[in-house]
């Protein structure tokens, strides 16, 4: 083998294809997955979820490593090994501001798979089923120690009233709502390679959306899936072919990493 690299694969559209709650990974993937654990390489999914949202799902996909919540939360060999919130100050500040100008909110001030509203508006308003969301009266984020997302209903373009809300990592995944919440994959890739002394140059990360434009940077190589946004492919060090048509096995055997 040649020197160990590591590899990161975001989740949707790159290692799983199919519609939501009807994803597989396909065969010929799961094929270089298991190539490449036997060259010695190390493997991880990269995914802007939680950990609570996402651990279930890391080991259901067979990894045991993880850079979670945008960048900031690292898991590896099964074990969490932090998780950094939100900046506290601007996140009650953006609260502050929706209240004040009307706009529904919920927070998740902790790690868990349900989010906090004041009231029951945001279900009503997003009908969203992401995770739970539970009503607790006179919610009030300054009761938390820590925030590690905030999620604002709203349409867009709505939200460039909230002036506080540039202060933050946010991206917009549903019409009816947006998530605030850490949003640079390669802090947490860089966290991890750190952890084992490794080098930055063999890095390996694989994507196909706007949320991997953080993770596609020029201290390593990234691969953009053909299903990819043009975005993406312009950032790319190589384009390789649809998630769905072979394509982590065919870039792996592109440069030599499997036979």
């Amino acid at each position: 083998m040649g020197k160990k690299k590591f590899f990161f694969f975001d989740i949707d559209g790159t290692l799983a294809v199919g519609t939501p709650g009807n994803q597989y990974i396909p065969e010929s993937t799961k094929l270089a997955l298991k190539k490449l654990e036997e060259e010695g390489h190390f493997l991880a999914i990269a995914t802007g979820r939680s950990y609570a949202m996402a651990k279930d799902h890391m080991k259901e996909l067979g990894f045991k490593n993880m850079v979670s919540d945008g960048g900031n939360g690292i898991t590896i060999n099964e074990e969490l090994i932090e998780i950094k919130p939100l900046d506290y100050d601007k996140c009650v500040a953006l609260v502050d501001e929706c209240k004040e100008k009307g706009f529904i909110w919920a927070i998740s001030p902790d790690n868990e798979t349900r989010r906090l509203a004041p009231d029951n508006r945001f279900y009503d308003f997003t009908h969203d089923i992401y995770m739970d969301t539970v009503v607790q009266d006179g919610l009030d984020p300054r009761d938390f120690d820590q925030i590690f997302k905030v999620y604002v209903a709203c349409f867009a373009p709505e939200e460039e009233k909230l002036e506080t809300l540039n202060d933050l990592p946010w991206c917009r995944f549903h019409k009816e709502y947006l998530f605030v919440e850490p949003g640079d994959k390669s802090v947490g890739i860089k966290a991890i390679v750190d952890h084992f002394g490794g080098d930055y140059k063999d890095v390996v990360v694989f994507g196909d959306e706007k949320n991997d434009l953080s993770m596609f940077i020029d201290e390593w190589t990234s691969i953009a899936m053909g299903n990819a946004i043009d975005e993406l492919k312009e950032k790319a060090t190589y384009i390789t072919s649809d998630a769905d048509d072979d394509g982590i096995y065919n870039a792996c055997k592109h440069f030599g990493w499997i036979d």
